[in-house]
C-alpha cells in the first residue's frame, strides 16, 4: 500500500507597498537576478490588452521554487503566481537526529523558511546523524540538502541504508561539494545521513528523491503581461531572493488565462554564486563564510578557517583577537 496525495500548491509573490511597478536601475536589477541559475524568455505575445499568461515548467529539475519575473520593457519586476498540481503516490518520511533536536521535522516540512540548526563546539568539528524512516521502502539515488542563506555546506557526507536487515554504506564518506548528492540507486525504508561540519549548520530541507513514487504533475507560472512588452523569468536561485514587486491581482483565477507553449530554459550568464564576504570563495565551500580569507588556511584541520577560529578559547575570533594564541591575563 502506498499513500496517494493530491496536492495543489499556489504561491503568489507580491508586495503591498505600492500599486505601481518599481522601476529599477541596472545595478539594482543585477543584484536580484545574479542569485538565479536559469531563465526563460517570454516574448512575441499576441495580446492587445493586459492578459494573464501561463508559462509551463515541465521537466526542469528545480532545487528552490523561487522566481523573478522581469519586465524587460520597463525594467521592473512583476508579481507572479506559481501553480503546482501533483498527484503522487509519495511515501511519508519521519525524521530524527542524534542531537536530540526538537525541530528535526523542519527538515521534511517542504518549507524553505524553516530550518533545523545544529550545534558546533568551539574548536572541534560538528557531527550529526539524521535518520529518515518510512513505513514502506523508498527507491532513491539522490539527496538534496537545502541550506539557509550564508551557510556553508557540511565538510563531508555519508549515506547508509538498511537493506534486508543490514545497514550498508551507499555513499562512502566524501567531501560535500554541492547541494544535490547522487549515489547508486537503492531501496530502503531506513536511511542514515551523517554530516561533518566545521561551521554553524542550518538545514532548511532534506529531500530524499523518491523514484518509485508514481507521479503526475503540472507546474506553471502566471503573471500579468502587457501588450508589446517582453519578459524574462528567472528561476532556481542558490539562495533566497526577494525581487521587489507591486501589488498583484488574483492570478489564481483561470478564466481568461493565455497558456503559451513550452519555452526551453537557458543558463543565466549573470548568475553569481553566493559569496557573502567577497573573498572569491563561494559560501557553500567557504570555511569562514562571514570573514574574508581567500587562502582558506585551516592549520588545525577542524573545518573552520583560522580567521574564524578561536585558538586560545577566549571567545574572541582570531581575526579580532590581538593575541590569538594566548588568552588575556586577569
Amino acid at each position: 500500500m502506498k499513500f496517494r496525495i493530491s496536492l495543489l500548491l499556489g504561491i503568489i509573490i507580491f508586495s503591498a507597498a505600492t500599486a505601481n511597478a518599481q522601476v529599477m536601475t541596472q545595478d539594482s536589477i543585477f543584484n536580484v537576478i545574479n542569485a538565479y541559475r536559469y531563465f526563460k524568455e517570454v516574448d512575441n505575445l499576441s495580446i492587445n490588452v493586459p492578459t494573464v499568461v501561463e508559462v509551463p515548467f515541465a521537466d526542469e529539475f528545480i532545487e528552490r521554487f523561487d522566481f523573478a519575473v522581469l519586465d524587460k520593457t520597463t525594467n521592473s519586476f512583476e508579481p507572479h503566481f506559481f501553480r503546482q498540481e501533483r498527484f503522487v503516490n509519495q511515501i511519508p518520511i519521519s525524521v530524527r537526529a542524534n542531537s536530540g533536536l526538537s525541530v528535526a521535522d523542519y527538515l521534511v516540512d517542504n518549507n524553505v523558511n524553516t530550518y533545523a540548526e545544529f550545534d558546533l563546539s568551539e574548536n572541534e568539528q560538528g557531527r550529526v546523524q539524521i535518520v529518515l524512516t518510512s513505513v514502506y521502502p523508498i527507491t532513491s539515488s539522490a539527496l538534496t540538502t537545502l541550506l539557509d542563506n550564508y551557510v556553508a555546506l557540511p565538510s563531508s557526507v555519508e549515506i547508509r541504508a538498511t537493506i534486508s536487515g543490514i545497514e550498508r554504506i551507499v555513499l562512502a564518506n566524501r567531501r560535500m561539494d554541492q547541494q544535490t548528492i547522487r549515489f547508486p540507486q537503492t531501496t530502503s525504508n531506513r536511511w542514515v545521513v551523517t554530516f561533518i561540519y566545521g561551521q554553524p549548520l542550518r538545514v532548511t530541507e532534506l529531500r530524499l528523491i523518491q523514484e518509485n513514487a508514481a507521479e503526475t504533475s503540472s507546474r506553471t507560472l502566471r503573471f500579468l503581461a502587457q501588450p508589446g512588452h517582453t519578459y524574462r523569468i528567472y528561476f532556481d536561485p542558490d539562495r533566497q531572493a526577494a525581487p521587489p514587486v507591486g501589488e498583484a491581482g488574483n492570478l489564481a483565477i483561470s478564466e481568461g488565462v493565455l497558456q503559451i507553449a513550452y519555452v526551453s530554459p537557458r543558463n543565466n550568464p549573470n548568475y553569481t554564486i553566493a559569496d557573502m564576504d567577497k573573498d572569491g570563495v563561494s559560501d557553500l565551500r567557504d570555511n569562514c563564510v562571514s570573514v574574508a580569507n581567500s587562502d582558506q588556511e585551516d592549520i588545525n584541520s577542524n573545518g573552520r578557517g583560522d580567521t574564524c577560529d578561536d585558538f586560545d578559547q577566549d571567545s574572541i575570533m582570531n581575526n579580532k583577537d590581538n593575541c590569538p594564541n594566548l588568552p588575556p591575563l586577569f
